[in-house]
Parts: C-alpha cells; sequence; structure tokens
C-alpha cells in the first residue's frame, strides 16, 4: 500500500511541475490580449492623427491670402529680358529701361476675362500718375492685344509683347493677370495673382511703394 501511494504521489508531482522552458498559460494569455489591445489602439489612433494633420494644414492654408503667393523671386532682381514693344515691333524694350523709380509690372492679355475687370482700376491708376505701370502682354496676338486696349485703353507707360509666353516664365507667372511692385534697383518687392481690387491696389501696393527709395541714380 505505501509503495502505491509513493508511486501516485510522483505520477501527481510530475504533472504539477512544468517543463523546462514552458511558459504558464496565464502569461501567454496576458501577453496575447496585450498585443490585440495595443493593435485595436494603433487603429483607432491611425485615422485619427491623419485627421489631425489635415486640420492643421486646412487651417494653415485658410489663412493665408489665395492672391499673395510666396515667389522665389520676392527680393530678388526682376529677370532681364529684352523684348518688342506692343504697337512698335522695331523697338526693342530692355528690362534696364524699367529701373530708375518703383513701378508696377502688370501681367495682361486680350484673352483674360479677369484683366477686363481689374482694367478700370489700372486706367484710373495711370490718370493719376503716383508711379510707373508697365506690362507684359502675355501669349497674346500682338493685333489682337492693341484692338483690346484700342476699345478699352491703354493705361500702360510701355507694354512689351511676350508672345512666346518666355518672359511670364522667368518671371514665375501662374497666370493672368498678375501684378508685381519692383523698386528703383529693379528688385520685386511684392506679387499679387489675380484681378486687382480698389483696397489691394491702395492700402497694400500704394503702401509698399511710398515706403520704397524713390529713385535710384546708379540705374
Amino acid at each position: 500500500m505505501a509503495g502505491a501511494q509513493l508511486m501516485q504521489i510522483a505520477k501527481t508531482t510530475r504533472l504539477a511541475i512544468p517543463l523546462a522552458g514552458a511558459r504558464p498559460m496565464n502569461i501567454i494569455k496576458d501577453n496575447m490580449f496585450k498585443r490585440i489591445t495595443g493593435w485595436r489602439t494603433a487603429c483607432a489612433l491611425f485615422p485619427l492623427s491623419i485627421l489631425l494633420v489635415l486640420l492643421f494644414f486646412l487651417s494653415f492654408g485658410l489663412g493665408r491670402d489665395p492672391t499673395v503667393v510666396p515667389s522665389p523671386l520676392l527680393g530678388q532682381k526682376m529677370p532681364a529680358f529684352s523684348q518688342t514693344q506692343l504697337g512698335q515691333a522695331e523697338r526693342q524694350i530692355h528690362s534696364a529701361d524699367w529701373l530708375g523709380t518703383p513701378a508696377l509690372v502688370n501681367v495682361w492679355a486680350s484673352w483674360c476675362a479677369a484683366c477686363r475687370d481689374e482694367h478700370p482700376l489700372l486706367m484710373a491708376w495711370a490718370a493719376k500718375k503716383p508711379y510707373p505701370l508697365y506690362g507684359i502682354n502675355y501669349k497674346d496676338k500682338a493685333a489682337e492685344a492693341l484692338a483690346w486696349l484700342d476699345r478699352f485703353g491703354n493705361p500702360y507707360h510701355s507694354s512689351i509683347h511676350d508672345e512666346s509666353g518666355q518672359v511670364g516664365l522667368d518671371w514665375g507667372v501662374y497666370g493672368v493677370p498678375e501684378t508685381f511692385v519692383i523698386d528703383a534697383q529693379g528688385i520685386i518687392r511684392y506679387k499679387h495673382i489675380g484681378p486687382l481690387n480698389r483696397q489691394v491696389l491702395e492700402e497694400s501696393i500704394q503702401t509698399i511703394l511710398e515706403q520704397l527709395p524713390q529713385r535710384h541714380n546708379g540705374a
């Protein structure tokens, strides 16, 4: 009897001792639960992270004026050019001809509907002659551009004919109309995309022009 009891105790003891290197079942279950929980948390947080990123960029974009676009040319000299003057094919206008005093440079075309919207303001500006207004006639036919000016008036001190669009490309033009402010040395100080309005012209552009040195004798 004593021998049988000892054998039974030995069997019970072996079953109670885990194999070497084996992990208790409750620890395995606990680790699996943690992994599943972590995966679910990550899946839940991923859409939230994407939403926060989108909201950040949206708020950044809404806080900016879409008509004022940062240009790599701001603070740099305007790109050099040598183009024929619109309406006078025998005359060449060079970028140096636009130096000496602060000025506006307006990119326009006869096919541009928005150019017609801002044109009365440009005509009023030219009538007051506070600062020179130069034009870049962009990707246009000379005859059509001249007919357009005959119909609506010519506010430009001079306008170059950029039929190929190369000058506009050099200036970083996105479309028409666009307006630049250059100082007396030809440094680009401001860029406006889209048709001008009275507030931009009188409060922003004219203020910038008045704050610039008015003459550059070394031009």
